[in-house]
């Protein structure tokens, strides 16, 4: 008897236990690598850019296909990780199969995607995937890479140069295309989010095994697909989601199909054919040539203060101060000049905060060379010239190196790289001018340095 009742009372122990032995067992996912956009500011240029996309793509702009999009991605999205985006979902009057996501939770599926699924737990799998890359910040992540390609500490200076993010976004949200580099994922982001999306089908009762089912009927079919033309395709991709339904335990009793899909399925299938598009659709270029560069005006003797969230400098009384709290640009006029699309700064100082991992306490030296190695990582010409140690920085330790780099008014540039650890995350300093022309501008520089106050 007491046997009996051992195992009776053990019995609703190990229900109890189940799903937290699973969610254990998952994968851990979070967003990773160097970005240089806030969660909020992935709402911002997601809505921009939404709103171009918009103007060139067909939307389907049937209420009751959206509504019911809608309510399934949202559903999904209550059950996804990290920051709580804005999640919209939208369908696109296109037959072609596929989905995109843009940052901050701006989604978009294609009719043909719902007329491809036979059930909705296959959809749900296609919107849990593209939730992924939102949760993920896979978007900002590799517009991060492309601008720090292109000459990391020149066009980040030209970032907060003009009017801080803003230009930025007004930049990437101007024109729209399917191989924006917000949308140009890596394998391993495609990874990582089929694992996302079989995390969150799992969660919100679907049968995760759909998601897989649905990649391999685009896989072995190749129907009309533009999928994989946006989504490389990662190696051993269904056998990866497999080994992921394997962590979060058998969920036979999941959702698989219900009604309501099936007749907004049907719907889909009885509207007028999508419309062909229009393989003439040409992309203007808005670059402007670099032009001349007229060496700006040498700094003033005379100095003014420039105060910003928790930190006071003083600068130049002919240079501009251009930024916000996190992220600043001192500059001549002249100091940042037009490169294509981008602007990039050539002379003056950035300040700016790389945020810390939650709960990590990394010293000054290691949380300044992962900075550096990241930015290196994306541009084999910044190369370290001098290692100057360290130095005080508003009565505080910091950290001293030199590096050069290509200027964004042709030839090499000099770069002084100065990091002191906060509160707020890793402060650093860039001081930047034309290699010929930095022991012109270094005064300038160390004039500003020694001003600074934490406050």
């Amino acid at each position: 008897m007491r046997r009996y009742l051992t195992a009776l009372l053990l019995t609703p122990g190990m229900m109890i236990l189940l799903p937290f032995v699973a969610f254990a067992q998952r994968t851990p996912l979070k967003p990773g690598g160097w970005n240089l956009f806030s969660p909020q500011q992935d709402v911002e240029l997601g809505q921009q850019v939404a709103a171009d996309a918009e103007k060139t793509l067909t939307m389907l702009n049937n209420s009751r296909v959206d509504d019911y999009l809608n309510r399934l991605g949202k559903k999904l999205a209550a059950n996804a990780p990290g920051e709580k985006y804005p999640y919209q979902f939208k369908c696109v009057n296109d037959a072609s199969i596929n989905a995109f996501a843009l940052p901050g939770g701006f989604l978009y599926v294609n009719r043909g995607t719902i007329e491809a699924a036979d059930n909705e737990a296959e959809l749900a799998g296609v919107i849990g995937h593209e939730i992924g890359h939102v949760a993920l910040r896979h978007g900002t992540n590799q517009a991060t890479k492309q601008y720090i390609a292109q000459a990391p500490l020149a066009i980040l200076g030209g970032m907060f140069g003009s009017k801080s993010f803003g230009s930025v976004l007004a930049q990437i949200g101007t024109k729209f295309a399917a191989n924006s580099i917000l949308l140009k994922y890596s394998r391993d982001d495609e990874r990582q989010s089929d694992l996302m999306g079989a995390q969150i089908l799992y969660d919100t009762n679907y049968d995760p095994k759909y998601l897989a089912t649905f990649f391999e009927k685009l896989d072995t079919k190749g129907r009309g697909t533009d999928f994989f033309s946006s989504h490389p395709n990662p190696e051993n991709r269904i056998q990866n989601i497999d080994t992921e339904i394997s962590r979060l335990g058998l969920n036979s009793g999941g959702i698989g199909d219900n009604r309501e899909f099936q007749s907004i399925r049907t719907l889909v299938k009885s509207l007028p054919p999508a419309p062909k598009p229009n393989p003439q659709q040409a992309q203007s270029s808005d670059a402007k040539p670099q032009g001349k560069q007229t060496r700006p005006a040498l700094p003033s003797s005379r100095y003014q203060n420039y105060e910003v969230g928790n930190l006071r400098v003083r600068h130049p009384e002919n240079w501009k101060a251009y930024g916000e709290d996190q992220a600043f640009t001192l500059a001549p006029d002249g100091g940042i000049v037009q490169v294509g699309q981008n602007e990039a700064l050539a002379y003056g100082t950035i300040m700016s905060v790389h945020s810390l991992n939650s709960g990590s306490s990394p010293s000054l030296r290691d949380a300044t060379n992962q900075l550096i190695q990241e930015m290196q990582s994306s541009n084999s010409a910044m190369r370290l010239s001098k290692d100057l140690g360290q130095i005080k920085v508003g009565g505080q330790n910091a950290l001293s190196r030199v590096f050069v780099n290509d200027s964004p008014v042709g030839g090499r540039e000099t770069d002084w790289f100065v990091s002191v650890l906060r509160p707020e995350g890793l402060v650093y300093f860039v001081f930047v001018a034309p290699e010929n022309e930095f022991s012109d501008y270094q005064p300038t520089f160390r004039k500003i340095l020694n001003s600074v106050v934490f406050k």
